[in-house]
């Protein structure tokens, strides 16, 4: 099956003294590339976006960028209330070539009505300018609590056109999927949750921005690009769901690369201890020899 957007592991990010490692961080998408992902994602929701600030995630990204990762090869996720923080973000992600940037709604006052996200969007797009292209819209209402409808994915389209690639889709609801495939068949649909994504694809879906590529990218790339979903799959992000997700997703990642500084969380989320995360590492067993160790 050939999919338009592919996958990209939603990268989860390394600390180290309480800073963004870019070292490992490189180390680590470069792997995943070399797996058959297509793009990784720099701080979208599993890479701990909302808690790594704007000056922060524009040095990160110029610096594995300058050792040596194509920009062209990254999406930069953009979580940010301010229309100035996130028209800032996305326009030095686009001026420094990425393939796409992955833009949240504002998250902090809500509900927020069509009305007001549009112009929230809208304003942001206008502050960008003549550079604004390949703008994923992030549909994540479980952690934003705002969710984008399909009135205002239209109306962005229709101000802004071209401007929109595509949505990425994590709201866990595989009825919505479906709906938003259907709704525009012209736009990159990305799933967020890996245990429809083979179905999803088979529908018409684009790939997806996903946490569990950081794990096994050869068995989610191989999923949807056959269109079948995948038990193993299904088991492992049933696991992870029953746990805090982003540190269980660091704590798998730390186990498979054979290092624990992967598994350190930036605070307000705790780090798992090795008790809470064994169910989740037998759990990866029948997928072989997933080892892929720091180089």
């Amino acid at each position: 099956m050939s999919l338009s957007f592919g996958i990209s592991p939603a990268l989860v990010t390394p600390f180290l003294d309480g800073k963004v490692d870019a070292r490992r961080l490189i180390n680590h998408a470069k792997d995943c590339l070399s797996r058959g992902c297509r793009t990784a994602t720099l701080f979208g929701t599993t890479g701990e976006g909302p808690s790594v600030g704007a000056m922060e995630r524009d040095r990160v990204a110029s610096e594995i960028i300058s050792l040596g990762l194509p920009p062209n090869k990254l999406v930069e996720g953009v979580l940010a209330c301010s229309p100035e923080e996130a028209a800032y973000s996305t326009s030095r992600a686009l001026r420094r070539g990425a393939h796409a940037v992955l833009l949240a709604p504002p998250f902090y006052f809500r509900p927020a009505p069509d009305d007001a996200v549009f112009g929230w969007y809208a304003a942001v797009f206008d502050m960008v300018g003549s550079n604004l292209r390949d703008i994923l819209l992030y549909h994540i209402p479980g952690m934003t609590g705002v969710p984008l409808s399909h009135a205002v994915i239209a109306r962005l389209r229709e101000r802004f056109p071209g401007v929109v690639r595509g949505v990425k889709d994590s709201s866990g609801d595989a009825e919505a999927t479906f709906t938003l495939i259907e709704a525009f068949p012209d736009l990159d649909i990305l799933v967020g949750d890996e245990s429809y994504l083979g179905r999803a694809c088979a529908a018409g879906a684009a790939g997806s921005i996903c946490g569990v590529a950081n794990i096994v990218p050869e068995a989610v790339v191989a999923l949807a690009e056959a269109g079948r979903d995948d038990p193993r799959i299904v088991d492992l992000v049933q696991e992870i769901g029953r746990h805090p997700i982003l540190p269980m997703v660091k704590a798998l990642t730390a186990h498979v690369r054979q290092d624990p500084a992967w598994a350190v969380a930036r605070p307000p989320l705790a780090t798992l201890d090795e008790r809470s995360t064994a169910r989740a590492v037998s759990l990866l067993a029948p997928f072989g020899h997933v080892i892929k160790a720091v180089a």
